[in-house]
């Protein structure tokens, strides 16, 4: 069966950017969550998310193009340039046809989509941007990178929610191993801190009203969370073949074992309220790489800051790995310093777990001050950790009730 591993990483992030630029802060604990200021937010409930720090646009997307985009395709244009370079591709050298893109987005080109509303609105149909629709679909980004670094190989976007990403790097991998592709650059990208996503999340009571505490507001798996901090920016992969990446001397961060997905089948928005589904997608995706719960030693919890979420996802985790196992492997919630990237979470998230099998540092939940009896895992509280991990996974869950889990492995 072929291998597939992970030799390049792309991030845009609240964080920083760059395949090395983000780890340090998250290692570190720093926050990249403040107030939005981007629009006013003065009626706002919700007046704070985790904006994109250190990305210079143009040094990716000429200005002429941005001018035809949705800041979520730039950030994966970004994105995408960053993770090949860090990959080491030199595409003159590559069979193109062999090489695709599966890049995600949960909502997509909302800001466009605002934009153009009002300018239909205020000055009729006829002034509406030609490139309103290419510049709003969630599969832009994948088509853009394609065009960018001219791969003709599979091409598509998983539309998931808050699983989206996830669920496209599992794709991607299945896709490498099936001998569909030698290459895949796979992830996701989001950009919807714009004033309807903020209110309509908010409307949700989704969000955190930690409005004077920003840097606090997001805190996972603690007693006193009360919702998710919205966040922005593009986490890429670059898959590749195992023995085509050894073959030209890349440098290898880790295997991508297996893929593992389910549905609630329970509700629109609230997670099964006995994380079965969840459960089952972790079940899954060690099965897939052949793993035991014994083998697990981390794992990057979606872990959201919102009431249901992490109550339920502890359970999900007890269940899939066993009481003994769960109260032994090291959990972490990244989402407590980026906020969350929906469509992106997982991509990001995956760049996570690749740098953790790489360096043996566990990246902390910060925030984690009052525990929850209810939440009453290891969650790696407020500082990192050095340890050997052998294997990890990664939990991404989205409303619809989608489940999504990649298991990563040292190599």
């Amino acid at each position: 069966m072929r291998r597939v591993v992970v030799s390049g990483i792309g991030v845009v992030s609240p964080v920083g950017c760059g395949p090395t630029g983000f780890w340090d802060r998250l290692v570190a604990g720093n926050s990249g969550i403040g107030r939005i200021d981007r629009f006013d937010t003065a009626e706002y409930a919700s007046q704070i998310g985790g904006q994109v720090q250190a990305f210079d646009a143009n040094a990716f997307v000429p200005a002429k193009e941005q001018r035809r985009m949705d800041l979520f395709s730039v950030y994966a244009l970004g994105a995408a340039k960053m993770a090949v370079d860090d990959a080491g591709l030199v595409w003159e050298k590559e069979d193109r046809d062999r090489c695709g893109v599966a890049v995600s987005a949960g909502i997509g080109g909302i800001a466009v989509l605002e934009r153009e509303h009002e300018v239909l609105r205020t000055k009729g149909p006829r002034r509406v941007s030609p490139f309103c629709v290419p510049m709003m679909i969630t599969n832009m980004p994948a088509g853009l990178i394609a065009i960018e670094h001219q791969l003709s190989g599979p091409n598509y976007a998983v539309v998931t929610a808050c699983a989206s990403a996830l669920h496209s790097i599992g794709f991607a991998f299945r896709g490498i191993r099936d001998n569909d592709a030698d290459i895949m650059i796979a992830g996701g990208s989001e950009a919807s801190i714009t004033p309807l996503s903020v209110a309509a999340f908010a409307a949700m009571r989704a969000l955190s009203t930690r409005n004077d505490d920003p840097l606090h507001a997001s805190r996972p798996f603690d007693k006193d969370r009360d919702g998710f901090v919205i966040g922005e920016g593009s986490g890429l992969l670059v898959l590749e073949e195992y023995e085509h990446a050894r073959k030209r001397g890349a440098r290898i961060y880790a295997e991508v074992g297996g893929f593992g997905m389910s549905c609630d089948a329970f509700h629109m928005t609230a997670p099964r309220d006995d994380g079965q589904g969840a459960m089952r997608a972790m079940k899954l995706a060690m099965a897939d790489a052949g793993l035991n719960p014994a083998d697990i030693d981390y794992v990057n919890a979606h872990g959201t800051s919102t009431p249901l979420n992490d109550k339920i996802e502890t359970l999900a985790i007890k269940g899939a790995l066993g009481e003994s196992d769960a109260r032994r492997v090291m959990i972490s919630s990244t989402k407590s310093m980026t906020g969350h990237l929906l469509g992106a979470a997982g991509g990001f998230e995956s760049a996570v777990c690749a740098k953790v099998l790489q360096t043996g540092t566990i990246p902390p939940t910060v925030n984690y001050t009052t525990p929850d009896p209810e939440c009453d895992l290891d969650y790696v509280p407020n500082a990192a950790r050095q340890a050997p991990v052998r294997a990890c996974l990664n939990n991404s869950l989205g409303f619809g009730g989608h489940n999504a889990c990649v298991a990563f492995k040292r190599i």
